[in-house]
């Protein structure tokens, strides 16, 4: 998801893609220090995916 998409979304969609997302970050974290992951590019596009709804909570708080 790009953060256009991510601009467009109502407060608490996006309150909710946060939480998803770090829910995702934390199992493929898991997944990857026990050794069952196979895709480790997952992990940073999680990652990236996480910052960018992040940046974009952040932009509203201080609104921009």
């Amino acid at each position: 998801m790009n953060a256009k998409e991510m601009r467009d979304m109502p407060d608490d969609e996006l309150e909710k893609q946060i939480a998803t997302t770090r829910k995702e970050v934390f199992g493929l974290r898991f997944a990857s220090a026990t050794g069952e992951l196979e895709n480790t590019a997952g992990i940073s596009a999680a990652r990236r995916n996480l910052a960018r709804a992040l940046t974009v909570k952040r932009e509203r708080e201080l609104g921009m």
